[in-house]
């Protein structure tokens, strides 16, 4: 019935953690969603897509910097300087330079426009020449009068059938610092829609750019808002028909709006050297499902916190019973079994010693005038005495001898496969060397004796029989002068 009430302690007691543990994870993680939940929206309006449009914006700089060196290295190339400071007299040379420049770099086209004649160079040969009232023709005047040396240009390519092209247009000068002319390389729209699809799969965004008149001008191959395709206008979405109203500002921001019953965050960038507009557009749901995933990794975080908490815990609870168990069973003051560790031994060395058979040996050893000790010297004095007493006593046995503290100032000791002649001899053994020995209490040097019974196993012995006879012939030695040894056996008694 104990054990039983123990089994169900420690089950209650498990259980009761096992719910606590869980009803506290589970409480934290659930307060801990919701929070996050609410906190979202402000999140995401006001960090998440700013941040994800200033890093697609950087991304975009870092990947028109390759065309950027391609055309500050034009700009700074002496064959074309050269070329025009000696009056341009050969068109082939510049027509081979800037082809060699398109097909070693990968550029869609390269170009070069002189100031001298306003010639329009390109790979394939004379384009045209510049003309200030032509409108496709303003680009080259805004590079040549503005005031940094290079710009970035969407604008459709007149060498190749007006395809939509994102040109660096880069100033070039002489050697005295005269300006000469505008030189660059295009990429196409194509390859900018590649990287629109790229910034889309890193970062989990919808990304397109909008121009000042609220016209989708690039998307990623799957589209913009909606599906919209380049060229459509957001007037044409029922979403987003207010928002053109407020891009010519120029305005920069966050918007919400719902469409099919979905949310979606929207942030708007203003990019000045393309006079488009960055639109980073995320869907709610989207968001409430990595906040969903946390929360199951909580979970299940919880639960191996929980399983660890609790195998832990196990560990702890059967250490400490051990614990519990070896003091149980232990002296505090020796070290060495008590009575309750003593009967466990000693059963389980005369079943061994009946089983085989093999002899077994007993002494009851008894310290002689300890109460007399005690009282002049005090307990302390007289557990010093105990303590160097009992590591006397296991310097003179084996390590499969038994020995315990049998209580007050009588210890026990069980040999193994030992026969009484040699019991006797180190009984002897043991009280010699305790009548020589001096124990240290502070300064002083106390001395004592040992009187000590011993009895041999028979074959129908109890463990109360083998005890009975070791305690008659310790009395003898007692009740004969104490300091000596004595024997005690079933028929027959001698000292």
């Amino acid at each position: 019935m104990p054990l039983r009430s123990a089994l169900f302690s420690q089950r209650s007691l498990v259980l009761t953690l096992v719910a606590l543990l869980s009803a506290g994870f589970l409480a934290t993680s659930l307060l801990s969603y919701y929070a996050s939940r609410t906190s979202i929206r402000d999140n995401i309006v006001n960090t998440e897509l700013p941040l994800t449009s200033d890093t697609v914006y950087s991304e975009i700089q870092k990947d028109l910097v390759r065309p950027i060196l391609i055309s500050s290295m034009m700009s700074r190339d002496t064959f074309l300087r050269d070329w025009v400071v000696a009056g341009e007299r050969d068109p082939e040379q510049i027509t081979r330079y800037l082809n060699e420049v398109m097909t070693h770099y990968g550029a869609y086209t390269a170009f070069f426009v002189s100031n001298n004649n306003l010639t329009y160079y390109q790979a394939k040969g004379v384009l045209k020449t510049i003309n200030a009232d032509e409108p496709r023709d303003a680009w080259y005047f805004r590079v040549r009068n503005m005031a940094t040396p290079y710009e970035i240009n969407v604008d459709v390519d007149m060498a190749n059938h007006d395809s939509l092209t994102v040109f660096i247009n880069y100033k070039v000068y002489d050697y005295q610092n005269k300006f000469i002319g505008a030189a660059g390389v295009g990429l196409t729209v194509d390859a900018v829609i590649k990287l629109i699809d790229t910034y889309q799969q890193r970062y989990q965004r919808s990304v397109y750019f909008v121009d000042t008149h609220g016209k989708i001008v690039l998307t990623g191959a799957d589209g913009g808002p909606q599906g919209a395709r380049s060229g459509q206008s957001l007037s044409d979405l029922e979403s987003l028909k207010d928002l053109p109203a407020l891009l010519p500002t120029p305005h920069s921001g966050s918007f919400e709006y719902s469409t099919r019953g979905q949310g979606h965050f929207l942030n708007v960038r203003f990019i000045p050297e393309l006079n488009w507009y960055l639109f980073v557009d995320k869907r709610e749901d989207s968001a409430l499902g990595e906040i969903r995933q946390s929360l199951y990794l909580n979970l299940l975080i919880c639960l191996i916190v929980t399983l660890v908490v609790l195998t832990l815990l196990n560990q702890i609870v059967k250490r400490l019973q051990r614990k519990i168990e070896a003091q149980a069973t232990l002296d505090s003051l020796t070290g060495l079994p008590n009575r309750r560790g003593f009967d466990l031994l000693a059963a389980q060395a005369m079943q061994e010693a009946q089983r085989e058979p093999k002899p077994l040996t007993t002494l009851l050893l008894d310290l002689d005038h300890f109460k007399r000790l005690n009282d002049t010297h005090g307990h302390l004095a007289g557990d010093a005495v105990l303590a160097g007493f009992a590591r006397d006593l296991e310097s003179c046995l084996r390590q499969s001898d038994i020995v315990c503290r049998w209580g007050g100032e009588e210890f026990i000791v069980l040999l193994k496969d030992t026969d009484g002649g040699n019991g006797l001899k180190i009984a002897e053994k043991i009280r010699h060397l305790i009548e020589q020995r001096r124990y240290t209490y502070g300064e002083r040097m106390l001395q004592i004796t040992v009187s000590i019974g011993l009895t041999t196993l028979q074959t129908d012995d109890t463990l109360h029989n083998l005890l009975s006879r070791a305690d008659q012939a310790m009395y003898r030695a007692k009740q004969s002068g104490r300091n000596r040894t004595c024997v005690e056996l079933p028929h027959s008694s001698y000292e």
